[in-house]
């Protein structure tokens, strides 16, 4: 009995899906749980497998198409069974996404060809080949920058002289547009962009955010870090590790701030399952780091890097990458000081963490330097008040100026 193959729901929250990439092809002998193709979801890279055996006899979307879930793709059968109802039922299966069309550019790697502009016409009054001009003409208007193929001669046979120029200072050449770069270029969404449109649309249009940034010194965890990463174990110990040790035990501390937004109700959680925010090719996405109150520094960092790294490379299983209570970003690493995050629903809240830098402080009546880093806390205000996010920035302030209280 024919089998049919449809674009699975390989993601919690997918709702349609790029065929990247055929492994079988036509004609190919399938058995049950084979990778039949490679689909881009909202958030991975995911396989999709066979559900029967047999031949893969009918393809009815081709590479680079996106289709929604539930939408036949293929047809799985015996060499002889006759599957052309199958096959009708499936000829609707939309096209690939037509070639994109020349507009501004994009910074998504997706290539497409770029189309030639028209070759530049000369203008009315300029003659073809070599300009006619006096000498003197000539170096008046290098001096002044004019193109002399713009400017109309008064001389025998059309020749440029110094009179032709007088009031023509301001007609400066102008480089002719190039004949193989296109004017613009417009890319696709991708299946990740078209999540996180969709994704800040349902935050900022209706979650009530407010905003809390604290300063905090890091000269002691500067110096933990340090001492820490001295004694040569592996994995190294991050600013960005240390960070997700402190939320998660404020987050311990503080459960209102572990929550969702369920509508109708609130959900706080006894466990800290806390995502954190990377940035990948095409948009940004949040693996997951469990029960991250109960973990060590150094199995933290194992974690993060692991989960950044197969994050980047879009190899997460949907587990991976959903049921964050809270989240964190930081852009520090890339030089910016202090900024605002977006929060993820249904979370109640997230931390945007900026970079370390050196600072003139006042201490004792003194001036001295000292290493600064700020937090801006996102709030859902229909969750946490200011004071309740006040007093968990408080305590991520404390442990960070002291380390020690991680510890107890």
């Amino acid at each position: 009995m024919a089998t049919k193959v449809v674009m699975e729901a390989l993601s919690p929250t997918m709702e349609e899906g790029r065929l990247v990439k055929w492994l079988k092809h036509e004609g190919d002998a399938v058995d049950a749980g084979d990778v039949l193709a490679e689909v881009e979801t909202d958030k991975a890279v995911m396989e999709l497998p066979a559900r029967g055996d047999g031949l893969l006899r009918k393809v009815l979307v081709p590479e680079g198409a996106t289709v929604p879930v539930g939408q036949l793709v293929a047809v799985i059968a015996a060499k002889d069974e006759d599957i052309s109802a199958l096959v009708r039922d499936g000829a609707g299966a939309p096209a690939p996404a037509k070639a994109p069309a020349a507009g501004p550019a994009s910074q998504a790697p997706a290539a497409t060809t770029p189309r030639a502009s028209p070759a530049p016409q000369p203008p009315p009054d300029a003659t073809p080949g070599r300009v006619k001009a006096s000498p003197l003409a000539r170096r008046i208007a290098r001096e002044r920058g004019v193109d002399l193929a713009v400017v109309r001669g008064s001389g025998p046979g059309g020749r440029i002289i110094k009179r032709d120029l007088e009031g023509a200072a301001a007609v400066s050449a102008v480089p002719a547009p190039s004949a193989t770069v296109a004017a613009f270029q417009d890319v696709p969404l991708t299946q990740i962009r078209k999540t996180i449109a969709r994704r800040l649309v349902e935050s900022l249009g209706p979650i009530p955010h407010f905003f809390l940034t604290v300063e905090i010194d890091m000269e002691r965890a500067w110096d933990a870090r340090e001492a820490l990463n001295h004694l040569g174990e592996e994995p190294r110990i991050s600013f960005n590790d240390i960070i997700v040790k402190v939320v998660a035990q404020a987050l311990r501390q503080h459960r209102e701030c572990n929550a969702w937004w369920q509508g109708d109700f609130i959900r706080y959680f006894g466990d800290v399952h806390l995502g954190m925010a990377v940035a990948v090719d095409q948009g940004l996405i949040t693996p997951v780091i469990r029960y991250a109150d109960q973990k060590s520094l150094r199995q933290i960092a194992l974690e993060t890097g692991d989960l950044s790294r197969r994050a980047r490379e879009r190899k997460l299983t949907p587990e991976e990458y959903t049921g964050s209570t809270f989240s964190v970003s930081n852009l520090g690493m890339l030089g910016i000081h202090e900024f605002t995050a977006v929060i993820n629903p249904p979370e109640a809240g997230i931390v945007a963490v900026g970079g370390i830098t050196q600072q003139p402080v006042v201490e004792d009546g003194a001036v001295t330097v000292r290493r600064r880093m700020r937090i801006t806390m996102s709030c859902d205000h229909r969750v946490i008040d200011g004071a309740t996010g006040a007093r968990f920035l408080q305590t991520v302030k404390r442990m960070l100026e002291n380390p020690l209280a991680m510890v107890w």
